[in-house]
């Protein structure tokens, strides 16, 4: 299926092209191994060159990018995952994500872990700066039970629901059509 591509603002983009490394309609797997979790973030540029990354470290990004997933569904009307907001949390404090200031005062928060729960953490600060910016609830991820795919909602009102209408939407409308007419 080509999904026509409803990028997020920023650095949002990264969250959002991190929860699509898994492609669940099509079963494909971006991070299927320590090397791939670590091209990933090396090729988005939050983990750096001669940083070694395990098995541990792949199961916990895995396990952050599908809590992502839940707060995305969560933000397009499924009920809230509280062992999704826990990983998270986890992962925020193996970061240790802290306050910083830089030489204007400007603050921001930043990991203070390196390696990968650091390149997580990394992750886990553009959401905070998104919320704060009103744009997080604008990523939400497709209900559509085979697909889930994260997509930002750049409608007005921000009352997007599908990936794409073309396809997802239509799947909807075809099953909702479907089912009235099966009475």
């Amino acid at each position: 299926m080509t999904r026509k591509r409803q990028e997020a603002p920023g650095t949002l983009e990264l969250v959002r092209e991190f929860v699509n490394t898994a492609d669940l309609e099509h079963e494909e797997e971006e991070l299927a191994s320590p090397a791939g979790l670590a091209r990933w973030l090396r090729a988005h540029d939050l983990l750096e060159p001669d940083v070694a990354v395990g098995e541990k470290d792949l199961q916990r990004a895995l396990a952050v990018r599908e809590a992502l997933r839940a707060q995305l569904k969560a933000h397009n009307g499924s009920e809230r995952d509280p062992g999704a907001v826990a990983t998270l949390h986890e992962a925020a404090n193996r970061a240790e994500i802290g306050l910083t200031f830089d030489e204007a005062g400007a603050s921001r928060l930043e990991p203070r872990t390196p390696g990968a729960d650091g390149a997580i953490g990394r992750l886990l600060t553009i959401v905070h700066e998104a919320e704060h910016q009103g744009t997080w609830a604008r990523l939400k991820a497709c209900p559509w039970h085979s697909c889930q795919w994260a997509f930002y909602d750049n409608t007005k009102n921000a009352s997007g629901v599908w990936c794409t209408m073309e396809v997802c939407g239509n799947r909807a409308k075809a099953k909702a059509y479907r089912e009235r007419h099966a009475r």
